[in-house]
């Protein structure tokens, strides 16, 4: 018994171990292999765990968690279908609860079980708290300098605080109740003149949303004429452009086909939309002269689209 109790004693402080050195073996893979963050899909099934997928880090070769056969050039991306959340979910149930499947040239660790998960946003964070670089991000986005497309860094941290002291602290959150309200309101009554009729709840839920991000940061809506249509037109461009299949991200240098299918040109006219949006605004609201900060931030991008 004494002797089982010892082996056991040791096997726990081995793991301990083990732990700790995976995050040594992920930040090697990601510096000599480039890889993305981890996809963390929590179906709440099969129990796994990174430390069970890499070996110490001083070996040339560590072992990696189960990949699907891959085919030049382009990975995994022909196994991704017109569904990806439920292509990697049958994946998942053919090689684990931790996956390592390559697009393109980018690999990618999914993960779809509570512990994985749970190893990847909590016990290793830092190691996984990176974003993946985004060419659309940083032309729309002054070289993703937004707090959703920004690397983990001081900066990070300094927009993170401004973000969450002047728009999400629960004083500030309560202050803008009424604004909450009375949009909430609004889209009743909007529902209620409308019942005879045909309603697509999504574009009344999207305006709804959309009139109470604008009152909380500049005061006022954009739902109305020629100026309300032009600024929600520009908001879904800038939501389709995120959630488009960027080929140059994933096989860089295909990324001129960009050029050809219109991808390149769509992010320029959005860029300038939003420009032209912020210095409006800037008149409007008046008062401060942010001219300068805008010239550097277009400059800044003009010199990401250039690279």
């Amino acid at each position: 018994m004494a002797k089982n109790r010892n082996k056991k004693r040791n096997d726990l402080t081995s793991m301990d171990v083990s732990t700790d050195q995976t995050v040594t073996d992920v930040q090697a893979m990601d510096t000599s292999e480039s890889a993305t963050p981890a996809m963390v899909m929590g179906d709440g099934g099969r129990r796994g765990s990174l430390q069970c997928f890499f070996s110490p880090s001083n070996t040339q070769k560590r072992l990696l968690p189960p990949s699907p056969t891959k085919l030049p050039i382009i990975g995994n991306l022909h196994q991704l279908r017109s569904l990806p959340h439920r292509s990697l979910h049958k994946l998942s149930k053919k090689y684990g609860p931790l996956m390592l499947l390559h697009f393109g040239s980018k690999p990618v660790l999914v993960a779809s079980s509570v512990d994985a998960a749970r190893d990847i946003m909590k016990t290793h964070n830092l190691v996984w708290s990176n974003r993946p670089k985004s060419s659309i991000a940083d032309g729309l986005l002054y070289g993703s300098k937004g707090v959703a497309f920004s690397n983990y860094s001081e900066y990070w941290r300094q927009i993170r605080s401004v973000m969450v002291l002047q728009l999400l602290s629960n004083k500030r959150v309560q202050s803008y109740r009424h604004v909450r309200e009375e949009e909430i309101s609004n889209m009743i009554d909007k529902i209620r003149q409308q019942c005879d009729s045909v309603i697509d709840l999504r574009d009344v839920l999207s305006c709804m949303t959309n009139n109470i991000i604008s009152r909380v940061n500049i005061g006022r809506t954009y739902n109305e004429g020629e100026s309300g249509i032009a600024v929600k037109a520009l908001l879904e461009e800038i939501l389709l452009l995120a959630g488009v299949f960027n080929i140059g991200d994933y096989i860089p240098w295909l990324k001129w086909l960009n050029k050809i299918n219109g991808l390149d040109s769509r992010v320029k006219k959005v860029a300038k939309g939003l420009d032209a949006f912020l210095e409006s605004e800037n008149s409007i609201n008046g008062g401060l002269d942010h001219t300068e900060m805008y010239e550097s931030m277009k400059k800044r991008r003009k010199k990401i689209v250039l690279h």
